[in-house]
């Protein structure tokens, strides 16, 4: 089968399509024959080679890709749940920049029939993330004030929503003026343009003593100013770094700005088992269907272009997810 994987970690260069064994389904398994794999900014610390071991990462060559959805066509011994020719998608799980993926099948969830496979592969690794970051990582409630960062983004978009529809305020960050109408319209209630102003002022003159939670994707150009932009006793979770990885928090830091909690959550520890994965799945299409959560698709590269894909990234010029179509 074909497959888009690295031999050495680097840029977008090193991405290559390379002849791979179809792989066959172990026990517990499912073979899926995918139709979109989802792009992710950890493809791109995976391709960097930014997550080490102990996050996970095998040795070279890897296949890239944590994301998709497509059609089982076989699954291993004691696979009940899922059966040939059911609509599945997933995350979490490798080698789904590939024609086909062996996943374990208690971490596939079935697509409803009136949900596209498109958007049900871009509902799943951002829209997992954008639920547990509101609902577990801090359960917003009504009148609560989240600072959305990359409000305009993949994450940042779902996330907007759902905060609206647990009764938060919003104050989301975008990059670009262009970007100000995409968040408005997911639901934030103040939108500021971190090219043009500091973002810490405006948040802290609009909430009188800061936000009681910010959720930050930028990492090291953002992390020291959304510390400061919490309330007393806040928290800060930084589930990103689009703009470098934040090498170091000083506690005393975090002491001295309200004895804010700090914490780098990962998708993997909210999703730990079928009944997690699954009920934060029915949650989205639920929302989807009722036409109270909206996916936006920037664009659908080919398999072919994945460099091309990987480069739109981060570029951080995009304004919803990046697919790349591996078959019909």
């Amino acid at each position: 089968m074909r497959a888009v994987g690295v031999k050495a970690f680097g840029g977008p260069d090193v991405l290559e399509m390379m002849d791979v064994a179809t792989p066959e389904p172990r026990p517990g398994e499912a073979l899926v024959k995918i139709a979109f794999a989802g792009v992710n900014f950890l493809d791109i610390y995976m391709r960097r080679g930014e997550y080490g071991v102990a996050a996970g990462t095998p040795p070279l060559p890897r296949i890239l890709g944590r994301e998709g959805a497509g059609q089982v066509v076989a699954v291993g011994t004691g696979v009940t749940d899922v059966k040939p020719g059911d609509r599945v998608a997933w995350c979490v799980s490798e080698a789904s920049y590939a024609e086909f993926a062996a996943v374990p099948a208690w971490r596939l969830v079935r697509v409803p029939d009136d949900v596209p496979l498109d958007l049900a592969c871009a509902l799943q690794l951002q829209g997992a993330t954008a639920h547990y970051l509101a609902t577990a990582t801090f359960p917003l409630k009504a009148g609560d004030v989240a600072l959305v960062h990359s409000g305009a983004g993949g994450v940042g978009q779902i996330l907007i929503q759902l905060a609206k529809a647990l009764g938060a305020k919003v104050i989301a960050t975008v990059g670009s003026e262009a970007k100000v109408a995409i968040a408005r319209a997911r639901g934030a209630d103040h939108v500021i343009v971190t090219g043009k102003e500091d973002f810490l002022p405006q948040v802290l003159e609009l909430t009188g003593r800061g936000c009681d939670v910010v959720y930050d994707a930028v990492g090291r150009d953002t992390i020291a100013r959304s510390i400061a932009a919490c309330r007393r006793r806040g928290l800060v979770a930084l589930y990103g770094a689009s703009s470098g990885a934040v090498e170091a928090i000083d506690p005393l830091v975090l002491a001295g700005a309200g004895s804010i909690f700090f914490t780098r959550p990962h998708l993997a520890d909210y999703m730990q088992d079928a009944a997690e994965i699954g009920a934060r799945a029915n949650d989205l299409f639920t929302l989807l269907k009722d036409g109270r959560l909206k996916i936006a698709v920037d664009r659908v590269f080919s398999l072919d272009a994945a460099r091309e894909a990987h480069a739109a990234l981060e570029s951080r010029a995009t304004t919803g997810k990046l697919l790349l179509k591996v078959s019909a």
